[in-house]
């Protein structure tokens, strides 16, 4: 049986490769888009194509914001040049790395953690005023701790921006979707980990590409809600038309999400 430190480790290592082989999503940004982040010109994606709208922010001058699960040289370098203190947190310490580059060459204050997104144990009660979470809650097993820990840490009003994936992309047959044909052939509770022969799941260890987990949309939603959060802003994207799926329907979603005050 799959345990959450084996699917830890072997999404911390495969994320690890993947900066090692330049991953689009563990490439540093360049000093021009630092530089006009400092100015205010800065736009970031949760989900693979769309920018985040602005309003979702609000000013982040002196905002404590924490990038859960999301580091790569990309979102939090901006953030901080932007005027937040932010806080990163991953699991893949290469990832981190990438942040750190950034950070130093471009003179920006980052708290880099290593860790498990399910475990915000390194950060106290209400630390954050927002905290932004791209698209990685695929790459844990259970996604319900990582809303209950996230709420935590959000102060009351605080914001979590999210974007996840749409389960429905993993439950097609492999070889045929890439054929463009979509037949059903896996079932909900989906996992690369226990639902995939081991043959299949060679077309992704073979190449050490990370291992996902399809949540489903009553834990990816319903999830913030139980977590005392209340889901304001919600909207779609996808790969774009080069990707087939993407042709029939939008496979990834973002919500920006408000913790309540206690009663």
């Amino acid at each position: 049986m799959t345990t959450e430190a084996d699917v830890r480790k072997y999404n911390r290592e495969a994320w690890n490769h993947q900066v090692a082989t330049g991953n689009k999503w563990t490439l540093p940004v360049s000093p021009e888009v630092i530089a006009a982040a400092r100015k205010g010109d800065w736009s970031v994606v949760l989900t693979p194509t769309k920018p985040v709208p602005r309003e979702w922010f609000g000013d982040l001058r002196g905002k404590d914001l924490l990038c859960l699960a999301g580091s790569g040289g990309q979102q939090a370098p901006v953030f901080a040049a932007a005027g937040a203190r932010v806080s990163v947190l991953d699991n893949s310490p290469a990832q981190l790395g990438q942040d750190r580059l950034v950070a130093e060459r471009e003179g920006l204050e980052l708290r880099l953690v290593e860790g498990d997104m399910r475990d915000l144990s390194a950060f106290k009660d209400e630390s954050f005023d927002l905290i932004f979470h791209p698209c990685s809650n695929c790459f844990v097993d259970a996604v319900r701790p990582v809303w209950r820990e996230a709420a935590r840490v959000l102060r009351p009003g605080g914001v979590l921006l999210s974007g996840f994936t749409n389960p429905v992309n993993y439950l097609f047959d492999l070889a045929l979707e890439k054929q463009g044909i979509f037949t059903l052939k896996y079932r909900m509770p989906y996992s690369d980990f226990t639902s995939l022969s081991d043959e299949e799941r060679r077309r992704f260890t073979d190449v050490n590409e990370p291992l996902c987990v399809g949540h489903s949309l009553e834990d990816q939603i319903g999830g913030q809600v139980d977590a005392g959060l209340a889901v304001v802003g919600f909207f779609e994207d996808s790969f774009g038309p080069e990707d087939a799926l993407s042709r029939y329907y939008n496979g990834f979603i973002a919500t920006r999400a408000m913790k309540l005050p206690t009663r």
